[in-house]
């Protein structure tokens, strides 16, 4: 049976990322045959855009990903494409366009993607009202950051529950579409062994680190008013961080995953007052060197002396029966290192080394899950180092390649096919969003009622030496990016 065609209608339909992230995704659905025939994408901007300035905007974005597929199915998709002029914020807003392409047809899913600042997400779906717009059929999807605070957050999702429900709306974080986050799920729900140890009886310690070697990549304005905490914290760290901890839901389903979500989140340790300077480090980048080119510091960049900070790890815990006692270390910053993305589970040593000393060092195991540039699974064993005279043991890492992740597309990708089907199992719920913000909202208060600058840290280093501190403490260190220098 063939799916009903949709219409995605992508707010800012010309901007960044819209560039850079969903017309690739859209166009990637499309070659895969996976985007249901006869869909159209919408795209709204302030701008009159000609079919043929249309063509070269994205024949120019999608060849730098996919030149070869480009050539063969590049006609098709621009056929896809319907520019509609929308000045969003323009004191007379004329809907008027837009009613009359989506009248066109009837029955098709309608996908409102807000590709746009939180500032304009009520007028849009004020406008979306009016225009007599929202139908059942309508599916809303809103990026991050939601608000600023709890406070700001609640106020939007209130304002866009007025016209949608809560079935209808697809708060994304594409670290969710991760191949290798969802491979979590099925590594441990699926298999007896990894599920048993999956507690603090058997785990020592997890790290999850997100780090980026790029700036402020022309997002001034946004960044300095948001920072890393509530650009990366408040959502993609603390989203993965509940699918970690997450207890196994009664089912693979929406509602019942976002359940047990919101219970970790709910059960994370509260940091206030002292605790912050305790379990918190905030740094900033200074001028360095990266990629083997000088860059500048972080204020220089800006072009103005600030507080906010562009790197933070926190040392944290859930305290519930599963995991209590487990510290989880949390860290992103930018002009780091090296780009990647991990997870790392540390189990706890043997109890007994029945060896002895002369056979080699112990090691505990250990589970990483690789999250970018590429996306794999690897678990440090012991083994028995090959030959003859004795048993002399070494670490052994088995490696569970995901060669489809580098095929099948993005995390927009999946989710957006997702959003089409009605699938809500990898978006976040408002109670999620409402429990991150209640756990993060102080640690912000602290830092501006002590008004501390953040820790200064070398572009292209790994972080404050302060970071570094924070696990040593513990007798731990950060883990070394998987098989990076």
């Amino acid at each position: 049976m063939k799916a009903n065609p949709a219409d995605i209608v992508l707010f800012g339909g010309y901007g960044d990322l819209a560039r850079r992230k969903l017309w690739p995704a859209i166009f990637n659905l499309s070659v895969s045959g996976e985007l249901p025939e006869g869909s159209r994408v919408l795209l709204l901007g302030r701008e009159q855009v000609s079919k043929e300035a249309l063509r070269v905007r994205v024949e120019d974005a999608i060849c730098n990903v996919a030149p070869k597929d480009w050539s063969e199915h590049g006609e098709a998709f621009i056929q896809s494409l319907v520019p509609v002029t929308l000045e969003m914020g323009a004191e007379t807003e004329d809907w008027s366009e837009l009613q009359a392409v989506l009248n066109e047809r009837q029955g098709c899913a309608r996908v409102y993607y807000l590709a746009l600042p939180p500032s304009l997400f009520q007028k849009a779906c004020d406008g979306l009202a009016a225009a007599g717009l929202v139908c059942d059929r309508a599916r809303l999807v809103i990026e991050k950051p939601i608000g600023s605070d709890r406070d700001s957050a609640l106020s939007i999702m209130d304002g866009i529950a007025q016209y949608f429900s809560e079935e209808q709306v697809y708060r994304i974080d594409h670290y969710l579409g991760k191949e290798a986050v969802q491979n979590l799920m099925v590594l441990r729900f699926a298999n007896t062994f990894f599920e048993s140890l999956w507690s603090n009886q058997s785990v020592e310690s997890v790290q999850i680190s997100l780090a980026e070697t790029v700036g402020l990549e022309g997002r001034v304005s946004f960044y300095d008013g948001s920072g890393a905490m509530r650009d990366m914290v408040q959502n993609h760290l603390l989203q993965i961080l509940a699918l970690v901890c997450m207890s196994p839901p009664n089912r693979m389903d929406a509602e019942s995953i976002r359940q047990e979500k919101v219970k970790v989140l709910k059960a994370l340790r509260p940091l206030t007052g002292s605790d912050v300077g305790a379990n918190v480090v905030r740094g900033q980048y200074q001028g360095g060197v990266s990629g083997g080119v000088p860059v500048q510091g972080y204020s220089d960049e800006l072009g103005d002396k600030s507080s906010t900070e562009t790197y933070v790890a926190i040392r944290a815990h859930v305290d519930n029966w599963r995991w209590a006692g487990v510290p989880f270390y949390l860290r992103t910053g930018k002009r780091l290192k090296h780009r990647f993305g991990e997870i790392v589970v540390q189990f706890r040593p043997v109890p007994h080394d029945v060896f002895g000393g002369s056979a080699g060092a112990m090691r505990p195991n250990r589970l990483v899950i690789a999250l970018q540039p590429d996306e794999g699974i690897h678990m440090t064993l012991m083994v028995k180092r090959p030959g003859r005279g004795g048993i002399r043991v070494e670490p052994m890492t088995m490696e569970l390649d995901l060669p489809e992740a580098q095929n099948v597309g993005s995390g927009y990708q999946r989710l957006m096919l997702d959003v089409i089907n009605g699938d809500q199992t990898l978006f976040v719920h408002r109670g999620e969003i409402d429990a991150a913000w209640s756990w993060v909202d102080p640690i912000i208060a602290s830092w501006q009622r002590q008004e501390l600058n953040p820790m200064p840290y070398e572009a292209g280093s790994w972080g404050p030496r302060e970071a570094d501190f924070l696990l040593a403490r513990d007798g731990h260190s950060w883990d070394e990016p998987y098989g990076l220098d």
